[in-house]
Formats: structure tokens, sequence, C-alpha cells
């Protein structure tokens, strides 16, 4: 079996109900706590100790409301629903660590580049450089009639402006001030070197920024870059631009296809494929025996929500399965949802996917002890070629608490898991830099910006 380091991330999202549905029922189980900040900085000292890489936080602008064609299978469930912004959680799991990263979900769709570049400086400033943007081009109907469209934007133009908008913010980030530009002297009362400070004059289809960042350089710069799309135009996006890539799927076969065709698409973009991490989501329900295992599944399985399970996935796929028969398959169909898990799914009978999807979302559910469940981590890096995982929780704090205590030490002692952290920023962490690797696009649009004698 593979030796490599393995990757873990907390799988997480500030709402009262994330991927294993309606468990808030449970008496064990602190998800309402969502709201206060001791829910967060005691999730946040639990990862660290279990020297988890990230946090990576979900995020959705909208209800779903596409299962039974209304919102309150989402609401009466909270699926998803109420929810937080995730941005604000992070200085304060920051504030009690040192080491853990934070991957912030945020939209290409909805959100200003130029407004959006400032957030992320100043949580890369304010986390002395652990931030990470998991970038989405959203999905839900309801998010955009919020907005003022009268619908999603189709799938595909949905990347074309996050081509644009990717290319915004690397000259916001990576063109717009120099390294040398904030000079701090006291003496001679400049803060700034203005000659340093560059206009970026973007003119595009969709957006025009012809102004400077407002943000000094931050310590990572661009935070670390995370996707997770997986149909055809989603991969490629990823191949572009990822640095973290976040899969998914029903099976571990089709992960590994998934993760095949990634390694691919990102050599065919000219990149190195030790420049990009490819993680999938597990659900572990691990105790110190088997037995003890398999009755806390049991014991789950009480409080899930099928209900709220189906409204997940027709906001994911944009299909109500109420109209369908329970023992009915799925069939593949084209439309603007997430086009990879309609893949997935195909096949399946409606039935199968309520129970698929109803703890743990699309994550592998893997239960046993603490061997076991090391065992199928392991075996699922070697046989998927894939780097790490992001862990969802089955209960909160509860699952994150035992994962740590029982399967981080085996994984330890097998060398997979880390024993210390280094210093530095996320990336750094990741890759053992700070900064984006030199081939990366971001790195190339400084030619459009900074003057040529400053770069020669």
């Amino acid at each position: 079996m593979s030796k490599k380091r393995m990757y873990l991330n907390a799988f997480e999202m500030s709402t009262a109900g994330f991927q294993s549905h309606a468990l808030w029922r449970h008496p064990d189980d602190n998800t309402p706590g969502y709201k206060d900040i001791e829910y967060w900085t005691h999730l946040a000292k639990i990862l660290e100790k279990g020297r988890f890489d990230g946090v990576f936080l979900a995020d959705v602008l909208g209800v779903y409301d596409v299962y039974k064609d209304s919102r309150d299978p989402a609401i009466i469930n909270g699926m998803q629903v109420p929810v937080n912004d995730p941005a604000f959680v992070i200085p304060v799991m920051a504030s009690v660590t040192k080491h853990l990263g934070f991957g912030l979900t945020a939209s290409t769709t909805y959100d200003h580049p130029y407004t959006f570049a400032r957030k992320m400086s100043t949580l890369d400033h304010l986390t002395k450089g652990r931030i990470g943007w998991n970038i989405v081009t959203s999905y839900l109907n309801s998010a955009a009639k919020n907005i003022g469209l009268d619908q999603q934007t189709s799938h595909d133009e949905r990347y074309e402006k996050a081509d644009e908008y990717m290319e915004v913010v690397y000259k916001l980030w990576e063109a717009s001030w120099e390294d040398d530009a904030v000079v701090v002297d006291k003496e001679k009362g400049i803060y700034t070197d203005p000659s340093k400070v560059h206009d970026i004059n973007h003119d595009g289809k969709y957006y025009q920024v012809p102004g400077n960042h407002i943000c000094e350089p931050s310590p990572q710069r661009t935070p670390v870059i995370f996707q997770a799309g997986a149909s055809s135009r989603g991969r490629k996006f990823a191949a572009d631009h990822a640095e973290l890539v976040f899969v998914s799927s029903p099976s571990l076969e089709k992960t590994k296809d998934i993760v095949l065709k990634f390694r691919k698409d990102i050599v065919d973009s000219g990149r190195s494929a030790d420049d990009v991490k490819v993680i999938t989501t597990v659900t572990p329900i691990v105790a110190p025996t088997t037995e003890e295992a398999v009755a806390k599944l049991e014991d789950y399985k009480q409080y899930i929500s099928h209900e709220a399970a189906l409204a997940l996935v027709g906001g994911w796929t944009g299909i109500n399965l109420d109209e369908l028969d329970p023992n009915q398959k799925v069939e593949y169909i084209e439309n603007d949802a997430m086009r990879s898990i309609l893949q997935g799914f195909a096949g399946m009978t409606v039935h199968e996917i309520a129970e698929k999807v109803a703890l743990g979302g699309l994550g592998e559910l893997i239960v046993g002890d603490p061997e076991q469940i090391a065992d199928t981590l392991e075996e699922w890096m070697d046989y998927a070629d894939i780097d790490g995982f992001n862990i969802v929780y089955s209960i909160t704090p509860g699952s994150f608490e035992d994962f740590v205590e029982l399967v981080v030490p085996v994984l330890q002692e097998r060398g997979l898991v880390r024993r210390e952290y280094e210093d530095g920023t996320f990336r750094n962490n990741l890759f053992g830099r700070d900064q984006l690797a030199d081939e990366h696009p971001a790195k190339q649009v400084r030619k459009g910006v900074i003057p040529e004698a400053v770069l020669v």
C-alpha cells in the first residue's frame, strides 16, 4: 500500500443540517449550535489536534425548492437552511489555531470580483496566509431569482463567466501591487510607493475593472484554489486553475474514473500533475469495535430523513424526484444543474438515491473500528489515486472527535498523517511554497499589468 501523505479536511457548513439529513434530531448532536462562536472554536481545536490540513466550508445562496415544487421539505428538515455566511467563522477559528487552513466557498456568478478580491485578501492577512477559495459557479434557481435573474445562467456560460472572473481576481491579487510596494517609511512619511501600485485596466465581456486592488499583498497573494466541478467543462476549469480538486461520486469505481480524467486534464493544460491535489468525500462511522460502530450506524438511521435527502438531490440535479415512483430508475437528462451528479445517479432508483444521500451525502459511508477505517482510507488512496479526504460528519462534534481520537493515531502510526505541523501558509502546508507555481495562469497576468522593465 502507498505511504504518501494523506491530506485531511473537515467538511462543514454554517447551517442546521449539512450532509447527514435531520441528524440534528439526535440527542448527541450539536449542529443547532452553528450560530455560536463556541461551536466553531471547539471544532477548530479538535481539528488542529488531529493534524487536519483544513476545514472546507460549503455554502449556498438559495433554498432547495425543486423537490415537490416546494421549499417546505428543506425548511422543515433544516436541510441547508437556515444558513449563515461562512466567511465570518473563519477569523473565529483562526484565532484559536496556528496551522489549520480554511476553504471558503464563494460563487463567481454572484460575487463581484473587485469586492471579492478584497474580502479574500483581508482573510488571508487575518489568518496569516491560511485561506483557500472553493470556486463554485452556483446551481440553484432560487438563488438566481433572489439575485435578480429570471433563472440560473446556463451551465457552460457560468464557466465562461468564471474564466473572466479568474482573470480579474488574478490581476488584482498578483499584479496590482509589486512585492516591495509597501515601505512604511516613518521618517519620509511614505506608507506605499505609488509607482509600484498598478491599475489593472480590465475591460471584458462581463467585467470592467479599471483601477487597482485596494489591499496590499497578503502572505499568499492568491488564496489556495479549490474546485469541485466534475462535468467536462468543470474539469477543464479545474485543470486550468485548481490546486486542490474535490471529487465526489456514489462509488469507488466512479471516483477512480473521475480522478483519472482529472489527472489527464491537468497534464493536458500544461501544468505539472504535482501542482494539484485530489481529494474525495467519505463519511466514517467509527467506534472501538466493529459491533459498536454498526450499532452507532443503526442508531443514526433512526433519525435520517429521506425527504431532506431528496430535497438536496432536487437542488443538485434540477429534477423533482417526487414525480417518479420510488423504484423507478433515474435517467441522465442534460440541464443547467450539476451535470456530474446527474451522471453519477443514472441507473439508480429514487429509493436508492435517498438511502445513499440521507447519511453523508455523496460521501462513501465507511463503518468499522479504527483499523478498518484506516484500511479503507488507505485502499481508496491507492486504488483511486487520490491524495486525501473531506471528512463528513454524521453528528457534530462527535464524529470529528471520534475520528481524531480513534482513527488519526492509527493513520499516524502508519506514516500517513503527520504528527506535527510545519510552520507557514496553507499553500506551504500543501505544496511547500507560499506562492502559486510559476506556470499557473495567475502568474501570466503580471505581464499585462506590471511594466516590462520591472518584470525583467
